[in-house]
């Protein structure tokens, strides 16, 4: 069992930038492929990034890619997305999410633990 919880989002105006942090409970975080969604209102959740177990492999959706940087830290149980130029469009709320899929998957349903989100809204 994970326990994921989000933070870090907020406010922001277009160009800047804000780190969402995602601290999970449990012993075994380090075997865990970890992604980033996001939904923003009346849309579909989508993949943002993942990062595998390992930290070897990261992988970016086409959006955020250059802008969006993703690490994880197992020693504090913790994965980071890191959101530089901002843009409206980036607004939505943030989930991160637990796989035991050895590579980031894009798929919603590849995922078996979720944090209950954080809202980021970017202004233009």
């Amino acid at each position: 069992q994970v326990q994921l919880v989000e933070s870090g989002g907020g406010l922001v105006q277009a160009g800047g930038s804000l780190r969402l942090s995602c601290a999970a409970s449990g012993r075994t975080f380090s075997s865990y492929t970890m992604g980033w969604f996001r939904q923003a209102p009346g849309k579909e959740r989508e993949f943002v990034g993942g990062i595998a177990w390992s930290g070897i492999r990261i992988d970016y959706s086409e959006p955020v890619k250059g802008r969006f940087t993703i690490s994880r830290d197992n020693a504090k149980n913790t994965v980071y997305l890191q959101m530089n130029r901002l843009n409206p469009e980036d607004t939505a709320v943030y989930y991160c999410a637990a796989s035991l899929d050895p590579i980031p998957a894009m798929r919603t349903r590849r995922y078996d633990y979720w944090g209950q989100g954080t809202q980021v809204t970017v202004s233009s």
